[in-house]
C-alpha cells in the first residue's frame, strides 16, 4: 500500500493530513482487537472538510491509520506531553485508555513500521516544504486535525472548538499565530484556545523553523463542530460542515496572503 498521497499546488501553504487514513495492512488488522478495529481515533472527514478550500494548496496525506503508526509522534517515541495521558508512536490503547491489540506490537514491529510508513510520510512533508520554499521564499505548514470534544482520559471537561497549536509560539512567526487566532476569536458560535491542551504535535514542532522561513501550526478541531455525533458511525453533518468550511477557508486564504510578508 502507498503510505502517502501528495497533491502538489502552487500556493505557499501546505496542508498536512496525518490522521485521516484508515488503511491497515492485513497482518496488522489481524492483530487488533474488536475495540481497535473500530478505529475510533481517526480524524474523521477532515480531508473532506478542507477539500478545495484553498486553490493551489499542496496536500500531503497519510493513507495508513494511526494505529499502524502515528505520523504526528516523534520517531524516537518520546512523549509530546510529559506527565499527561497520551498515546505513543505505535499506540497500545485508544484515547479512552482501552487496549486495542490482541497481540501488541514488538520493538521490531515499531522499527519496521517507522521505516515503511512514518519515514515516507515525513520525507514527503520535507520535500514539499522545500519545493514551496524554493518557489515562494517561505512556506507555511498547516497541520489538520480533529478529536472528540470529550475524552476524560486525555483532558477534563469539554475541549474548545478551535485548538490552535504553535508550540507555545515557537513554531511560526507571531503574525501567523495572530492571524489564525484573530479569525477564530471573531467567529461567533465557536470557542477558541491558543496553545491549550494541544500545542502542536511532532509535525508542528519539527518543521516550524522560523529562521529558515518555514512556519508551522496545528489546528485541532473538536469533532462536534462537523460530525453529526462523536460516536459511530462518525458521520459528517452537512449543515455543520457548511457553516465551518468558510471559517477554515478564511484562515487558509489569510495565511496564503500573509506569506509574502514573511520573506526575509
Amino acid at each position: 500500500m502507498t503510505p502517502v498521497e501528495i497533491t502538489r499546488g502552487d500556493s505557499p501553504v501546505l496542508l498536512g493530513l496525518p490522521h485521516t487514513g484508515t488503511r491497515l495492512p492485513p497482518e496488522i488488522l489481524a492483530r487488533l482487537n474488536a475495540q481497535g478495529r473500530r478505529l475510533t481515533d481517526t480524524d474523521w472527514h477532515i480531508d473532506r472538510l478542507y477539500a478545495d478550500l484553498l486553490p493551489g494548496a499542496t496536500v500531503v496525506r497519510a493513507t495508513f491509520h494511526r494505529y499502524v503508526i502515528d505520523a504526528n509522534r516523534p520517531p524516537d517515541g518520546a512523549s509530546l506531553y510529559p506527565g499527561q495521558n497520551t498515546t505513543g508512536l505505535v499506540p497500545l490503547t485508544d484515547f479512552d485508555g482501552a487496549p486495542i491489540w490482541t497481540e501488541p506490537p514488538t520493538e521490531a514491529d515499531v522499527t519496521a513500521r517507522r521505516e515503511a510508513f512514518h519515514r515516507p510520510y515525513h520525507a514527503a512533508i520535507e520535500a514539499e516544504l522545500q519545493h514551496i520554499h524554493a518557489r515562494h521564499g517561505v512556506a507555511i505548514l498547516y497541520d489538520c486535525h480533529s478529536i472528540r470534544s470529550r475524552i476524560p482520559y486525555l483532558f477534563d471537561g469539554i475541549l474548545p472548538d478551535f485548538n490552535i497549536g504553535t508550540a507555545s509560539g515557537t513554531s511560526c512567526d507571531s503574525r501567523v499565530e495572530a492571524a489564525v487566532h484573530e479569525i477564530c476569536l471573531k467567529t461567533e458560535g465557536y470557542t477558541t484556545v491558543l496553545n491549550g491542551r494541544f500545542k502542536g504535535g511532532w509535525t508542528t514542532r519539527h518543521y516550524g523553523r522560523r529562521a529558515e522561513g518555514i512556519h508551522a501550526l496545528q489546528m485541532e478541531l473538536a469533532q462536534i463542530t462537523h460530525l453529526a455525533t462523536e460516536a459511530p458511525p462518525f458521520a459528517l453533518c452537512p449543515e455543520k460542515a457548511a457553516r465551518l468550511r468558510p471559517v477554515l477557508a478564511e484562515i487558509l486564504q489569510t495565511l496564503a496572503e500573509l506569506a509574502p510578508k514573511l520573506r526575509g
